[in-house]
């Protein structure tokens, strides 16, 4: 019985968990789908469900997937838990999915979204993962476009889904046999006729669609910003479907999987939540390398440090504003082995890096949005840093850097006529926008032809970001096009005045946006969340914080960047990723 695994790293815990029946595999499995006649020798479409089976056939008694945190932890070995995912796939088909049919899934970190990722593809279906932080007109939005024709949903979400016209599968997240979604996968089982996966067809179109994942906007039906980037086309502001392919998906999870260094023995716990942008991938990168990984249904610093503390995990992903609360938790101490933070969403400062660093969490700052798999480019290290000072180093570290290997070279530009893309020179001065095509960029806005065509301009794809490029060919995010802050006929970047500030030592996060000033157009204005231990002492001291700053920020910055107003708040505006939400602190500027 494949239920036991090479590693014990959970205890007893692990040890005593019994799949149900459904989920036990047979003796002879054969992982490969069924190829139609007719495909050339010398090809295979490329697919990122095929890393499972690899998974599956290669390293079967390998804990692929820890569920420990809840009241009915699971444990799953790689052999379990592709039988899990091929029973989902006949479950799917059993209950009428097609090729190119959209499945929904509105679920925390959890088997259920971990399944999904691989069952939708398996039943070539489109997986259409669903923010559960969004509400319940959001939701019902985002089903009626994609035309959903199955939900898969968690227990604690069936909220959202009550009115919905699709059919909802339920799980109560136990693992157990009279949880409905696990009747649901034995349905599927008994539907296969112990075909396997010889029962499932290839899909020979690598083009066709992987994930349908929605992007949020101000205006419009969906009012929750989900987006990664803040693109200056007002048609963007409004909700769309990203429509990823499976070739994008398979050579996204492939240099991700590179470019964070997991192989077979890292294991990876997932802080991120999986339905951003599929996770960045990260549940086919992980099944590339044979990794293990381990869910989480809420993010929890003081589980986070018990799970880095006791259960060997290597690598996570997570935006710096994560970060920063990951690293000032209580329970946070030296690690005795080196974990791979992936940190996208904002530049990291120097001082975070810094204390990641001596907590021995090394930083790899990638950057990406949800229209390019989620990262794309990375901060690459080079030798003639170790000579530099953290705060030095830690500057080149916070660039976005050079395209991963497998995608195509990022540009900065700005357009000319007839949309041609002029190249801005390599000074590490001059502004343009970030473009890419290639690999890892969407196929297109899912029933949006409008909208993709103003997307692709100039034949490739337009971030909105505004950056510069460097001699070396490393690219920096000045700023995005709604963040600029244009004082007195100067431009002055909120990421790099925010840079700047983060170094003040009271300091633990800060955010920047424009307010608009009588004599010089706007202003730049601060708001600002001190370290803890520093509050009382601000509380009391008889100046104000906001005048420290100022005072502060005039030996690093020039005058029409210093800020004019700073507001200590408690918390920051934030997504479900801890990206800080400026469209928020700009509504909090217009009212004053």
């Amino acid at each position: 019985m494949m239920s036991k695994f090479t590693e014990t790293r959970f205890g007893f815990a692990a040890e005593s968990f019994e799949p149900t029946p459904a989920s036990i595999p047979p003796v002879k499995q054969i992982f490969r789908l069924r190829t139609p006649p007719g495909l050339p020798v010398n090809l295979h479409p490329l697919n990122p469900l095929l890393f499972l089976l690899r998974c599956a056939q290669i390293c079967p008694q390998k804990l692929a997937l820890a569920h420990p945190d809840v009241e009915y932890p699971v444990f799953y070995s790689y052999a379990v838990w592709a039988q899990r995912i091929q029973n989902l796939a006949y479950a799917l088909i059993m209950s009428g999915i097609q090729p190119g049919d959209r499945v929904a899934v509105i679920a925390p970190n959890s088997p259920l979204i971990a399944d999904a990722h691989h069952g939708v593809l398996a039943a070539r279906g489109v997986l259409t993962p669903i923010n559960t932080r969004l509400t319940k007109h959001e939701v019902s939005y985002i089903l009626q476009h994609s035309g959903a024709k199955i939900i898969l949903v968690d227990h604690e979400y069936v909220h959202l889904v009550s009115d919905a016209n699709a059919r909802c599968i339920v799980s109560m997240d136990t693992g157990r046999v009279s949880d409905p979604y696990e009747d649901f996968l034995n349905e599927g089982r008994t539907f296969s006729a112990e075909k396997g996966w010889s029962g499932l067809d290839m899909e020979l179109n690598e083009d066709s669609a992987a994930t349908l994942c929605y992007t949020s906007g101000t205006t419009g039906r969906v009012n929750v910003l989900t987006v990664t980037i803040y693109p200056s086309d007002e048609d963007y502001w409004q909700p769309k479907g990203v429509l990823s392919t499976l070739r994008g998906s398979y050579l996204a999870s492939i240099g991700n999987a590179f470019e964070a260094r997991l192989d077979r023995n890292a294991v990876y716990l997932w802080i991120l939540p999986m339905f951003h942008a599929a996770g960045w991938t990260f549940p086919w990168a992980i099944t590339f390398a044979f990794a293990s990984q381990i869910t989480m249904r809420t993010v929890s610093n003081s589980l986070i440090w018990s799970h880095f503390k006791n259960f060997g995990v290597s690598h996570y992903c997570a935006a710096p504003t994560v970060q920063i609360g990951i690293i000032n938790d209580p329970d946070a101490v030296r690690l005795p082995s080196p974990i791979m933070a992936i940190i996208a969403g904002s530049a990291p400062t120097a001082h975070l890096i810094g204390e990641l660093e001596k907590k021995n969490i090394l930083a790899v700052h990638v950057y990406g949005l949800t229209f390019t798999y989620g990262p794309f480019t990375r901060a690459y290290a080079q030798p003639s840093w170790e000579m530099l000072s953290l705060e030095e180093r830690a500057k080149l570290m916070a660039r976005q850097g050079h395209s991963f290997a497998t995608a195509q070279e990022v540009r900065v530009v700005s357009f000319g006529d007839n949309d041609e893309l002029i190249d801005v020179p390599a000074d590490g001065k001059t502004v343009g926008e970030i473009v890419t095509r290639g690999n890892i960029v969407m196929k297109e806005y899912f029933r949006d032809e409008r909208a993709t065509q103003k997307a692709f301009r100039g034949g490739y794809f337009g971030s909105g970001d505004l950056a510069v490029m460097y001699p070396d060919g490393a690219i920096a995010i000045q700023d995005r096009s709604k963040d600029i802050i244009i004082s007195g006929g100067e431009n002055a970047s909120s990421l790099a005045i925010e840079q700047e500030l983060s170094t003040h030592p009271d300091i633990l996060e800060v955010a920047v946006v424009a307010r608009p000033h009588p004599r010089w157009g706007e202003r730049p204005m601060a708001f600002v969340v001190l370290r803890p231990e520093k509050v009382r002492q601000w509380n009391k001291a008889d100046n104000d914080f906001s005048e420290s700053l100022k005072v502060f920020s005039r030996g690093r910055l020039p005058g029409f960047a210093c800020p004019e107003w700073v507001q200590v708040v408690d918390e920051l505006p934030k997504t479900s990723t801890g990206k800080i939400l400026k469209t928020t602190l700009r509504g909090i500027v217009a009212k004053l």
